[in-house]
């Protein structure tokens, strides 16, 4: 008797369904270094993340489903409540702490994305947007517990991925382009929980703003050229107006610099 295979909505992935406990995605190029990456993990005791478990008859990779609840949108007052942006920051930390030992596979191919200038300090996640995070139930209400869709994971450092992150959490956008219930959020203080949270260095603090605009920059050009190339989920979003939700976030974060940075200042 076959098990019947619900498929699981993204912004981007097609083609992933569950199929009773586990979930399974067509395979890519990165799939291999993916799988290298979520082999590491579970070596090295961190289970905030799917394990891998092969493939199946139809060539497709085999994870394990993460139970819990992944926020949709427009995002419930759980998933950006000042918890949620603590738990996030601290479950980046513990995932960055653990990918920060492995070593990627001679020749292994990552899905192209922004990048930071020089050298990678360890394979980040690069997506941890509230799509990809699993929340389950604590006695302070639903909190994040792991990360899922590791298909953009690459080698990057530590800041670009917080960055990234914020991005989707604080959040670095103009409040018209944000979830109704993140419109009224200081999102300059947010980011100092945040990074307060993460542990980020005081060197890392001094460039966040700089990493932000360049990542702007650089998701622009990217997500304009993946919707012109490779169509899809890419350029549905690219349709649905992308390119100008970034570029009104780099003007807002322009205009807010000043803000942020002092935020970040030890004592502030």
């Amino acid at each position: 008797m076959s098990v019947r295979e619900i498929p699981l909505i993204g912004d981007v992935s097609e083609g992933v369904v569950r199929v009773g406990a586990t979930v399974r995605r067509p395979m890519r190029p990165s799939s291999p270094a993916v799988h290298a990456l979520l082999r590491h993990l579970e070596a090295v005791g961190f289970d905030r993340a799917p394990r891998f478990l092969g493939t199946d008859e139809r060539g497709r990779t085999i994870l394990t489903y993460v139970e819990g609840v992944v926020p949709a949108h427009p995002l419930p007052a759980y998933a950006v409540s000042d918890e949620a942006l603590t738990a996030v920051a601290r479950l980046l930390r513990r995932f960055h702490d653990a990918a920060a030992s492995f070593t990627p596979p001679p020749g292994a191919t990552w899905e192209d994305g922004s990048a930071p200038e020089g050298p990678a300090e360890l394979v980040g996640h690069c997506d941890v947007t509230p799509a990809n995070v699993v929340f389950r139930e604590t006695t302070q209400g639903l909190l994040p517990y792991a990360l899922i869709d590791f298909d953009l994971a690459r080698p990057t450092t530590r800041l670009f991925d917080v960055v990234t992150t914020v991005r989707h959490w604080a959040p670095l956008a103009d409040p018209v382009d944000r979830d109704p219930m993140q419109r009224s959020l200081d999102a300059a203080a947010r980011v100092r929980l945040f990074c307060d949270a993460y542990g980020l260095s005081a060197r890392d603090r001094l460039m966040l703003v700089e990493t932000a605009r360049i990542r702007f920059g650089r998701s622009y050009t990217l997500m304009r050229d993946r919707a012109r190339t490779l169509g899809g989920g890419w350029a549905r979003m690219w349709a649905g107006g992308a390119g100008g939700r970034i570029r009104r976030a780099a003007a807002w974060l322009d205009a807010n610099e000043d803000a942020i940075q002092r935020s970040l200042l030890p004592g502030s």
